[in-house]
């Protein structure tokens, strides 16, 4: 560097006194050119040329040493420089650069201070950071890993260490480290479409059960958070047994009043008798269907009743639902209608859903009978059939809407008995179209009625008319 530097101050210096010299040479010619020649001018003249040649010379040699001192003393002040942009790309961030002076390298040198300092700052800010959420997430119960977009782990939090197949580091093949099928399924799906997924996994761990959500990293790696659900699951499952067996052991007894009520009934003249007697009966229904409603709903909860599913045209079950409320509605002077369809097959089980639009149309029938018009139907949205039974009654206060498919969950609690509710109709409608792998939802609006929907996957060989059918009762 050195060498460079002095190379060119010294050229800079020799060509500034070769010009000088050139054109004190070229005056000097003009001058004795235009003045008469004798033997003392010629003498003169050579001194002249003399003295200018031995004042170029030391010129030269002063040029010399004052290119030499200027290049060591610039490639000194850039090796400096060098040495420091050195250290910060090491990473020695804490490296600094004193300079002093008023010149352009000195206030090139306070800049590259000033950036490192800036770096440091943020980069210790940064790790700061970094061991603070690594702290946190290694305080979490919840595993958590990050996986790279070839399927590799990235980080992992201490549960994930202790839950992982074997040993886990960053590096290891996500197949290497959770060797449970769902789980490296939603991960690939997760990669491959980018949406957050989640599943329930039952083989990562014998006899645990986890809840598992997955979702996209901007790198186009993916996160993935593991909470144990066995004790809530094993709870859910005490609940749920002790329900079916409470509504089991009540059927009996149940059933046994029902009948003597009835047979009390009928054989009963006295008005006052009968009067509690009809009270008794009224009162055993009820419970009645609620054991049956419990039952019900513990099996779809536990999935005791296997699905039978199987692709099944819309159409058919429209008109299905059509028919079993027919004489219903028409001794309430309802009209179902069917307001659209398309000839679409749906993956799913016929009773089941059966089901699923007995509760929906009765809940219409009780709560609009005032009208006269129920009306249900289906399209098709994004690769789904959605399925809806509209009503044109007094509709549902908003407030009420995300607690509608809750358990024992009334509108109008008086109403709800006296129509013969249970408050489990729309909570076994959910948890059938749950597992069948669908979504469920309601829009209403006071004053403009109700529609409640819910949405089927579609089965692989639909086949799509374009008339639409349109029947009335």
């Amino acid at each position: 560097m050195t060498k460079r530097l002095f190379v060119k101050f010294f050229l800079l210096i020799a060509l500034v006194v070769g010009i000088s010299t050139a054109a004190m040479e070229l005056l000097m010619r003009r001058s004795w050119e235009a003045t008469p020649q004798s033997v003392t001018a010629v003498n003169l003249r050579r001194d002249l040329q003399t003295g200018l040649t031995e004042a170029l010379a030391i010129s030269l040699l002063a040029g010399f040493v004052i290119a030499l001192i200027g290049a060591e003393s610039v490639a000194r002040r850039l090796r400096r420089m060098v040495a420091f942009a050195q250290e910060i790309a090491d990473g020695k961030l804490s490296a600094r650069l004193p300079e002093s002076g008023s010149d352009e390298i000195a206030s090139l040198a306070v800049m590259l201070d000033k950036t490192a300092r800036r770096l440091e700052l943020n980069f210790r800010n940064l790790e700061n950071s970094r061991q603070q959420l690594e702290t946190l997430l290694n305080s979490m119960e919840d595993a958590v890993v990050a996986v790279s977009p070839k399927r590799e782990v990235v980080w992992f939090n201490g549960a994930m260490k202790r839950l992982a197949a074997s040993s886990i580091s960053v590096g290891t093949p996500l197949v290497r480290a959770v060797r449970d099928p769902d789980f490296l399924r939603v991960v690939g799906d997760v990669l491959e479409q980018q949406n957050p997924q989640s599943v329930t996994l039952f083989s990562v761990t014998p006899g645990r059960t986890f809840g598992m959500t997955s979702a996209p990293l901007p790198d186009g790696g993916a996160v993935c958070v593991l909470r144990d659900n066995t004790a809530i699951a094993r709870v859910e499952r005490t609940r749920r047994d002790f329900i079916a067996n409470v509504s089991h052991e009540l059927r009996t007894p149940l059933t046994s009043l029902l009948g003597y009520t009835e047979t009390l009934l009928d054989e009963s003249f006295d008005p006052k008798a009968r009067e509690f007697l009809e009270i008794i009966r009224r009162n055993a229904q009820r419970m009645s269907r609620l054991t049956d409603d419990l039952l019900t709903l513990a099996r779809v909860e536990s999935g005791e009743d296997r699905l039978q599913e199987a692709p099944v045209s819309a159409n058919e079950l429209l008109r299905d639902a059509q028919a079993s409320f027919s004489e219903m509605s028409r001794n309430r002077g309802v009209t179902i209608e069917i307001a659209e369809s398309r000839d679409f097959e749906v993956l799913a089980d016929k009773e089941a859903i059966h089901q699923v639009f007995a509760n929906l149309i009765d809940n219409a029938l009780k709560y609009a009978s005032g009208n006269k018009k129920i009306e249900i139907g289906a399209i098709e949205r994004n690769g789904e059939l959605e399925f809806y039974v509209r009503d044109f009654g007094p509709g549902i206060p908003s407030e009420h809407l995300p607690r509608l498919f809750e358990r024992f969950y009334r509108v109008d609690k008086a109403r709800s008995r006296e129509a013969g509710g249970t408050g489990l109709g729309l909570a076994i409608v959910k948890h059938i179209v749950l597992n069948h792998g669908g979504r469920i939802g309601v829009n209403s609006e006071l004053g403009h009625g109700s529609v409640f929907w819910f949405r089927l996957p579609l089965a692989e060989n639909m086949v799509p008319a374009p008339d639409e059918v349109k029947q009335e009762n």
